[in-house]
């Protein structure tokens, strides 16, 4: 695999790390959006297959596996797969980019891993479990069900916070994006 830079973002889902990282690439164009793949479904109609996600049925997510085309995968919720294609490293890699990832915090491990220095992971978090439960409850997206699995989830993931390299606190939304410009030019003229 031909080589580049990467940063890394995640987070427990609804800290606000795909707000941060979408204004990050909006001021940023040597930056360049990993799109993973997935097996969940869209949601609503704003998401689109080839822009937010690769969208793959289970079999075709599985048969990748298994022809090893993935940096990393992982099955998120159950029948939830997620994973980051080699071929779109490589296809972001040749345009010149630094490579920017919005992915959950098992597969931000094995990216880091995988990248090792080449690679900024940061970790975002909210102040509370309760701001998050608010949060997500505020994106209207929820069933009670996904609420609450996603809740547990956060509490699981916030344990593996001292595995990247820096935390960002996501406690005010404008001071959040500074702090992350900040960070991603420290990187990029490193």
């Amino acid at each position: 695999m031909t080589s580049g830079k990467a940063i890394i973002f995640t987070a427990p889902s609804g800290s606000g790390k795909t707000t941060i990282v979408k204004h990050l690439l909006a001021n940023n164009p040597q930056l360049a959006f990993s799109i993973s793949a997935s097996t969940r479904d869209k949601r609503g109609r704003t998401e689109e297959n080839g822009k937010d996600y690769y969208f793959l049925s289970k079999e075709e997510f599985k048969a990748k596996i298994d022809a090893d085309e993935f940096i990393e995968w992982e099955e998120v919720y159950t029948g939830n797969y997620y994973g980051t294609l080699k071929t779109e490293v490589e296809r972001l890699w040749a345009e010149g980019k630094t490579v920017l990832f919005d992915v959950e915090v098992k597969g931000a491990m094995n990216l880091k891993k995988y990248f090792g220095d080449q690679a900024l992971a940061i970790f975002v978090k909210v102040p509370s479990l309760e701001e998050l439960k608010k949060r997500l409850t505020g994106r209207g997206t929820e069933s009670r069900e996904s609420l609450s699995q996603r809740l547990y989830r956060a509490e699981f993931e916030l344990t593996f916070e001292n595995k990247f390299d820096v935390t960002l606190l996501n406690e005010n939304l404008e001071e959040s994006y500074a702090k992350a410009q900040d960070l991603v030019s420290e990187f990029l003229t490193s």
